[in-house]
């Protein structure tokens, strides 16, 4: 584990002793990490806010919270703050943390194809687009009830490659980054879920084929792509370990396998980055704070 490096900036309405300590495989775009607030004494709501975005934290005693952030794929390396924002009216308390972000190098590929191979052929655009619709309005939304309360869990039981946040460039055309996980699992084997949710989305779609799409509460969504065969339906609620359907090669790809997408209150991060923070013991929390 990275240690993570939070500066702190405290400007409250009065004296009050916030601890905050982090967790996280690594500080770099598209990662996750696990915060933990002692706000000292019971406050009613927590909000906190990182990289112009909201992320929803959950109580776990009567003074102590956690929140996952995500680092989103296009985050600038250096100093970045976290606002934490505690309200027990009629007060109101604000505290600043300051998350440094480290560089990270994603790989490239150039290819050159002929343009059928990438690009879809017209009469398809409307779907295209209606999918696209469809998976942006799941993407934006918030379930106010946080699902899961155990470490995430790896979908199948084979390697990942390293394709998350690689980019590619065909006929010197740059493509969007690769926003998930993919693993080298054979057509027919069974995808499990990761942990705790409710199915929001199971069919078709022009890219990613066989997909079903989890939605685990607080702005946490999982999506499983081209899929052989899906085993569940839109509003079923799946435990950790449910079968969700079998792994396959439908959409817009080359060979079977499993692609895992996770989109945490919008933000691209690495599955395998989720699994980690959420995985990580009290223990492993790191005090890397400057005065």
């Amino acid at each position: 584990m990275i240690a993570l490096a939070l500066a702190w900036s405290l400007l409250l309405t009065q004296a009050a002793s916030f601890t905050i300590t982090g967790a996280a495989r690594s500080v770099q775009p598209g990662e996750v990490v696990r915060l933990t607030i002692d706000t000292g004494r019971p406050v009613a709501a927590l909000q906190v806010e990182a990289f112009d975005v909201e992320f929803v934290p959950f109580r776990l005693t009567e003074t102590t919270w956690q929140v996952l952030v995500g680092i989103d794929l296009d985050v600038e390396p250096g100093r970045h703050t976290v606002s934490i924002v505690a309200t027990d009216t009629p007060e109101t308390f604000l505290t600043t943390r300051t998350l440094i972000v480290e560089p990270k190098e994603f790989r490239t590929r150039r290819l050159t194809v002929e343009p059928r191979y990438v690009e879809p052929p017209a009469d398809v655009t409307d779907r295209i687009i209606r999918e696209a619709d469809e998976l942006n309005a799941i993407w934006k939304s918030r379930t106010p009830e946080r699902m899961w309360s155990a470490a995430f869990v790896a979908p199948v039981p084979d390697a990942a490659n390293s394709a998350f946040g690689s980019r590619s460039v065909f006929n010197n055309v740059p493509r969007s980054p690769h926003g998930g996980t993919d693993f080298r699992s054979p057509a027919g084997r069974v995808v499990k879920a990761p942990a705790p949710g409710r199915v929001v989305l199971a069919g078709d779609l022009y890219f990613t084929g066989g997909t079903v799409v989890i939605d685990h509460g607080l702005g946490l969504i999982s999506l499983f792509a081209h899929l052989s065969a899906m085993n569940v339906e839109p509003g079923a609620t799946v435990e950790t370990g449910d079968e969700v359907g079998r792994v396959g090669a439908t959409g817009r790809v080359t060979g079977p396998h499993l692609h895992w997408t996770v989109r945490l209150n919008g933000t691209r991060v690495d599955p395998l980055s989720l699994i980690e923070a959420t995985g990580l013991p009290d223990s492993a929390r790191t005090n890397g704070l400057m005065p």
